[in-house]
C-alpha cells in the first residue's frame, strides 16, 4: 500500500517551527505534498532539506516573491517531474507539481483563489479550464491523481455555514463549484467524499475568528483520483489532529505501487 498527504502548509519555513517533522513522521506517507510554501526556491530547499528520507521538488512563484509555491517530497525518486501546465499567462506562480509514478502521474495544485469581493474570480474560472484541459492531456499518458489545496467547498456538506457564504464567499461560489463539478464530470473522483459519504469534516479554518476552535471549517483539500484508479483506495482521511497551519492534512492509501 501507499500513502499519499496533502497539505497547505500557509508557509514552509513557519510549519517547520511547529512540530511539522514529528507530525509527517506520525503519518508517515510514501509521498508527502506541499502547497502555499510562500518561499522561494533555495529558502524552500534550505526549510525543507531536514526532511532528508524524501526527494524534494520545488515550485515557486515568478511573479510575486513569498506567494503560493508548491512541492513534492517522495520517497522514491519519480521517473519524471514536471512544473506547471504549460500555459504562460498560469504559470508564473508556481501552484503545479507533478511527479510520475510507474502505475500513476500525481499532480499537486494550489489553486488560486477568487480572493477578496471575487476580484479574481474570472480568472479562476479561465485556470479552472485550463487545468481540466491540462489533466486531460496527461491522462493520455497513465492514470492521474490530484491532491491539493482547490479553494472551493463542493455541496452545503463541506462548509459550516453554507447559506451566508454561497455567491459572497471566495471558494463558495457557483461558479466555482461548476468548476470542480467538470472535473469530477470528466472522470475524476472526490476520494473523500466517495469512501465518507455521510461524514461532515472541514480541512480549513480562518485564523482571524478563531474558526477551528468552533470547528467554523471548509473542506476545499482534496484527493481527485482517476476512476480507473478509484477501486485501489481503501481509505481517504482529513487529519484534523494535526496543528500548524490553518489547513490540515488530508491523505489516502491505496494499492498504487
Amino acid at each position: 500500500m501507499m500513502k499519499l498527504v496533502s497539505w497547505n502548509v500557509n508557509g514552509v519555513r513557519a510549519i517547520m517551527k511547529k512540530e511539522f517533522q514529528k507530525n509527517v513522521a506520525d503519518m508517515a506517507p510514501d509521498v508527502f505534498c506541499l502547497q502555499e510554501n510562500k518561499a522561494q526556491l533555495e529558502d524552500a530547499k534550505t526549510a525543507l532539506s531536514v526532511m532528508d528520507d524524501y526527494h524534494s521538488y520545488i515550485n515557486y512563484s515568478k511573479a510575486r516573491k513569498g506567494y503560493s509555491g508548491t512541492a513534492i517530497l517522495s520517497k522514491t525518486e519519480p521517473i519524471n517531474v514536471e512544473h506547471d501546465m504549460g500555459v504562460e499567462e498560469h504559470d508564473q506562480e508556481g501552484r503545479i507539481v507533478m511527479a510520475e509514478f510507474e502505475e500513476f502521474q500525481l499532480v499537486n495544485v494550489y489553486t488560486p483563489n477568487s480572493g477578496s469581493g471575487l476580484k479574481r474570480l474570472d480568472y479562476r474560472q479561465e485556470w479552472d479550464a485550463a487545468f481540466l484541459d491540462y489533466l486531460k492531456k496527461l491522462e493520455k499518458n497513465k492514470p492521474v491523481v490530484v491532491c491539493g489545496d482547490l479553494n472551493v467547498a463542493h455541496t452545503e456538506m463541506d462548509i459550516a455555514r453554507p447559506k451566508s457564504n454561497y455567491n459572497k464567499s471566495a471558494g463558495y461560489t457557483q461558479a466555482e463549484i461548476d468548476g470542480l463539478e467538470r472535473h469530477l464530470n470528466a472522470g475524476f473522483v472526490d476520494s473523500f467524499r466517495a469512501l465518507n459519504p455521510d461524514e461532515v469534516k472541514y480541512s480549513y479554518w480562518n485564523q482571524m475568528f478563531k474558526s477551528r476552535e468552533r470547528n467554523v471549517g471548509w473542506r476545499i483539500d482534496y484527493f481527485l483520483v482517476n476512476q480507473s484508479l478509484m477501486e485501489k483506495v481503501n481509505k481517504a482521511e482529513i487529519h484534523n489532529e494535526y496543528y500548524g497551519s490553518d489547513h490540515c492534512p488530508v491523505s489516502i492509501t491505496a494499492d498504487l505501487k
